[in-house]
């Protein structure tokens, strides 16, 4: 018998979308339930206790972005958003109000998998950024004592406002940051509308972290919506 990868709750009102979902995700070894209304999938995620939640933005009774604000005053459980074209804006708002991720549909079965598992990987228990000395992706290295980044041999020469921000992204590795969480976090609430200020450190903080910044390994751009620092399997 296939071992259970996760407990994964689809909150989705279109029974075509949840079958297909239903049937993809089980025959990849993950244990599915499924919702019709927000309602119904908040109550299902306090009394089931999924490891992941896919969540679509228009439902009958509540929207998606009520749901995710309801959740993340209660749990942590990653929350993948499933948003129709055209929605961005909604997309945004839905990660700034603690979704991990968001799909737009149509979308492909290999990306649909990925996504799964890298969200799944923020079920892990989490080590606290308190009690550690090092945070790594690939061949860099961050001393969060000494705030020294290293690539190999090489020290990195970061400007503060570069480490905070490779430290934000990365105490966030994998999960979508808008470019108002960065600027909250980094230049504080004054500053929200400024997003001409992450581009351009985005770049910077590229050229410095990035062998070969055009095609980047690590900064990742979603478009329209901010970024990701990519830390795990791809």
């Amino acid at each position: 018998m296939t071992d259970i990868k996760g407990k994964i709750l689809i909150i989705e009102d279109e029974l075509p979308i949840q079958r297909f979902l239903t049937v993809l995700l089980t025959g990849h070894g993950y244990q599915v339930k499924t919702c019709e209304t927000g309602q119904l999938g908040i109550n299902e995620v306090a009394n089931w206790q999924p490891d992941l939640i896919l969540l679509d933005l228009g439902l009958p009774d509540k929207d998606g972005l009520q749901v995710t604000q309801e959740l993340r005053e209660w749990t942590n459980t990653p929350i993948i958003v499933v948003s129709a074209k055209g929605e961005e804006n909604n997309k945004v708002q839905a990660l700034d109000l603690g979704a991990n991720d968001y799909l737009t549909k149509p979308f492909g079965s290999a990306e649909f998998l990925a996504r799964i598992r890298v969200a799944l990987r923020a079920s892990q228990p989490q080590y606290n950024i308190q009690e550690v000395e090092f945070l790594t992706f690939g061949d860099i290295k961050m001393d969060l004592v000494k705030r020294r980044v290293t690539r190999g041999d090489e020290v990195l020469h970061l400007t503060p406002t570069e480490y905070k921000i490779l430290l934000l992204m990365a105490k966030n590795g994998d999960k979508v940051m808008t470019h108002r969480q960065i600027l909250l976090d980094v230049w504080g609430p004054a500053y929200i509308d400024h997003n001409q200020y992450v581009r351009v450190h985005m770049a910077q903080l590229r050229h410095k972290i990035e062998k070969t910044p055009a095609q980047p390994q690590f900064i990742l751009t979603e478009t329209g919506i901010g970024y990701r620092l990519l830390i795990g399997d791809k």
